[in-house]
């Protein structure tokens, strides 16, 4: 995760962080009170922004370590619940409903994304609850050749220095020839190289028929400080956040 981008480069981070500041205040101006659901939440870095907006977070993980980690970081906040979730179903058998969901670079994880994001609006959200998804990779048949490459490139550039050669060649040359292999820890988190990333477009579909406004954010990202420091305002997006915000009554 240290790489991530959302994490590591400060202009994404603030604009993830402002969209959930947004999303707790709109709640807390109308009811008082913003129960946020955050999916797959790693080490609990946006676990503190909702605490710091205002809100009362339930943050679930699949992965037993993070979620060791995440219950002994929040062990005295009485405001954090932390759920262990192996099989992302967990919230919708305990039945609860939220104001706000979140899921940052998280759904690229998810092989059935469109069904997840389905049962988190239908049977999760509160009527007037927001959404607020942040850094999946851009359906790849969407994208350019051109802007693919640059992508790719701006991505190997960073790998070539983080050690582990061997591994991340190997990795790479899976993912050109389109397999998957569920023994391998970096096909298994990142399984949107298979599936050739996140469809934002049928995303968009899917929440445009329940919530009021849909508001979709297209952006450069990469790992790599000095090329996001470029990228971020002179390369081809790769990158997409969405916010969904007023769930209407179903």
């Amino acid at each position: 995760m240290s790489g991530s981008p959302h994490l590591r480069h400060e202009v994404i981070r603030r604009c993830v962080d402002a969209r959930i500041h947004e999303a707790v205040a709109r709640i807390l101006h109308m009811h008082g009170r913003c129960d946020v659901l955050e999916v797959g939440a790693g080490h609990g870095s946006f676990t503190d922004t909702v605490l710091d907006a205002g809100g009362k977070p339930t943050v679930t993980e699949m992965s037993r370590a993070s979620f060791d980690f995440l219950k002994h970081k929040f062990s005295g906040v009485p405001d954090v619940e932390v759920i262990f979730d192996p099989d992302g179903d967990e919230p919708i058998r305990l039945g609860r409903r939220y104001d706000v969901v979140l899921l940052i670079s998280v759904i690229h994880h998810i092989p059935n994304y469109l069904g997840a994001l389905t049962n988190i609006c239908d049977e999760l959200l509160r009527p007037g609850g927001t959404v607020v998804t942040f850094q999946d990779p851009l359906w790849y048949p969407r994208q350019s050749a051109s802007a693919r490459a640059i992508s790719q490139g701006a991505y190997l550039s960073w790998r070539l220095t983080q050690g582990e050669i061997r591994r991340g060649l190997a990795t790479r040359w899976r993912r050109i020839r389109g397999v998957y292999d569920d023994s391998k820890l970096s096909d298994l988190v990142e399984y949107h190289v298979v599936r050739q990333g996140v469809d934002d477009q049928a995303l968009t579909t899917l929440f445009e028929t329940r919530f009021e406004t849909v508001d979709v954010m297209r952006y450069f990202s990469t790992q790599s400080p000095l090329i996001q420091r470029f990228g971020g305002s002179h390369l081809p997006f790769n990158t997409f956040g969405i916010v969904a915000t007023n769930r209407t009554a179903h």
